[in-house]
């Protein structure tokens, strides 16, 4: 079981990717939040709460994107012992043509007893919204 925040992170990362609902849930504080300050159309701002984030990664699951690994990724751990930073990029396809797509992520995370209460996901929106476009459009 994870314990300190650069371990919650960690799981709740390997949850994500691996679209395990259950565990990246379990993570959450029951009313933590997750948070998409730049986004693309269509992308709600911020979901607040266990239930709502289950109910928002089971209607995404298996979408119109599907990453599959993370690369690159580096965890900064800051002075405050909540919060940890993390880069990297996630690499997978379009579900609608296979075409790949690569995004930079880098995402803030505050960690209270084991529990995420805080994800803010600052999300390079360009390469979805391109992406996007070359679906729309064929």
């Amino acid at each position: 079981m994870a314990t300190t925040a650069r371990e919650v992170v960690t799981e709740l990362l390997r949850a994500g990717r691996d679209a395990d609902i259950d565990t990246f849930v379990a993570l959450m504080a029951p009313d933590g939040y997750l948070e998409w300050p730049y986004r693309p159309p269509g992308v709600p701002e911020r979901i607040q709460g266990r239930a709502a984030i289950r109910r928002h990664l089971t209607e995404t699951a298996g979408g119109f994107v599907r990453f599959d690994a993370y690369h690159d990724v580096v965890l900064h751990e800051s002075t405050d012992p909540e919060v940890v930073i993390v880069e990297y990029e996630a690499r997978g396809i379009l579900v609608a043509t296979g075409a790949p797509l690569r995004q930079r992520v880098i995402a803030v995370f505050r960690v209270r007893d084991g529990q995420v209460v805080s994800y803010r996901d600052y999300v390079n929106p360009l390469p979805l919204i391109e992406a996007l476009k070359s679906v729309q459009s064929a």
